[in-house]
């Protein structure tokens, strides 16, 4: 199966071309007729699927035979629950959309900076990508309509009620038309996933690709047993012996994550912290200068664990567990993309040990416990 067979343009064709594609993933592959037929869709797919170029490619296609849009009303309408995955998933649009006879005004809205730029530039906008807060505030200064939205898409669902966002989408819900195309992407169902799918799925077809309880086989995971006091020097040796340029280093915490960066670069590794109480303007130009190489180590809080996309990341290190399964999962998930080995490392202590277990009986997938003082730690 290629794209070709998926019953896109020449022009997306070449766009797909450009950007490198090799080959068109599982859901890429089901998902991308279905939205071209105008159907209602559920997608279940692991972190790293390839989901984002699956809704994105055909409603290119789609809004190529609509006419262009010159008022508040929006066509698309794509929610996303953080701001990088709202930008990320901006720059795929825009990326395939450069290769098209007509251009399609794109737009990503979301807190943390002035909404006044926002509210001047929504006009004509094709495809509206927003967090659900930015986006009533815009509704309600009467900047945006909802009331022409033709294809909603509700990109990782799960993070978005996860993160408190029910009340809000429930708000935006209420001002689209009945009449519309719905298409829900999540990793993980729950009830409130379900919930939200009988809200504004009609007769849908589920695609499932993978499971969220197994993480992809290019990642390589190992755990280290370690004294809490001595995390930071065998996190220090890890990264100079294995002389890792590019690592993504999680915490638990914003304190922790400042505290590590600070020691990082006072032993000569360059380090930057990204967390929410970061401004956007510090968030971004973080996850510029790390993924230009510019940075060696990203100390994050879970804020990053979606919606981040860094093609052939090699390392991440979870420095404290998450409390769920499913937060490691994705943690880990942003190395072994795009077909590239990475490589994924836990430093457990002894009061870990009993939730790590958890954890790897939720992935369905043993990690081998390596004992830290072989080292000298």
């Amino acid at each position: 199966m290629t794209f070709a067979d998926l019953g896109l343009s020449d022009f997306l064709l070449e766009a797909i071309s450009q950007a490198q594609y090799q080959s068109v993933y599982p859901i890429q592959q089901e998902a991308i007729p279905l939205i071209l037929q105008k159907k209602d869709l559920i997608g279940l797919a692991p972190t790293g699927s390839g989901k984002t170029a699956a809704y994105v490619l055909p409603i290119l296609e789609r809004l190529q035979k609509m006419p262009s849009v010159q008022s508040r009303s929006v066509p698309v309408l794509v929610l996303v629950p953080t701001r990088e995955l709202a930008a990320q998933v901006m720059e795929v649009f825009k990326s395939f959309g450069d290769f098209l006879p007509r251009k399609i005004k794109t737009m990503a809205v979301y807190g943390g900076v002035s909404i006044n730029p926002q509210m001047m530039n929504l006009h004509g906008t094709e495809v509206l990508i927003g967090t659900p807060g930015r986006l009533l505030d815009l509704v309600s200064k009467n900047s945006i309509d909802l009331s022409q939205v033709e294809m909603l898409v509700v990109d990782e669902a799960d993070k978005l009620l996860n993160l408190g966002f029910k009340e809000e989408m429930d708000e935006i819900l209420s001002r689209l038309p009945k009449k519309r195309q719905s298409i829900l992407f999540s990793a993980t169902i729950d009830s409130e996933v379900e919930a939200l799918m009988a809200k504004i799925l009609v007769h849908p077809v589920k695609i499932e690709v993978g499971q969220d309880t197994i993480t992809p086989e290019l990642i390589n995971q190992t755990a280290y047993l370690v004294s809490p006091e001595n995390k930071g020097p065998l996190l220090r040796f890890l990264i100079q012996e294995g002389d890792w340029k590019q690592v993504l280093v999680f915490t638990s915490s914003i304190r922790t994550a400042d505290n590590l960066t600070t020691k990082l670069n006072k032993n000569g590794i360059q380090a930057m912290a990204f967390h929410g109480d970061k401004s956007q303007g510090a968030r971004t130009e973080a996850l510029k200068q790390f993924k230009a190489g510019n940075v060696r180590v990203m100390v994050a809080t879970d804020l990053a664990a979606r919606g981040i996309d860094i093609l052939h990341l090699p390392h991440v290190i979870n420095y404290e567990l998450p409390r769920s399964p499913k937060d490691y999962i994705h943690r880990i998930g942003r190395t072994g993309r795009a077909e590239s080995a990475g490589e994924a490392i836990s430093l457990i202590t002894e009061e870990d040990r009993h939730h790590f277990k958890v954890i790897q009986k939720k992935m369905k997938r043993f990690v081998e416990l390596v004992d830290a003082s072989n080292l000298g730690f």
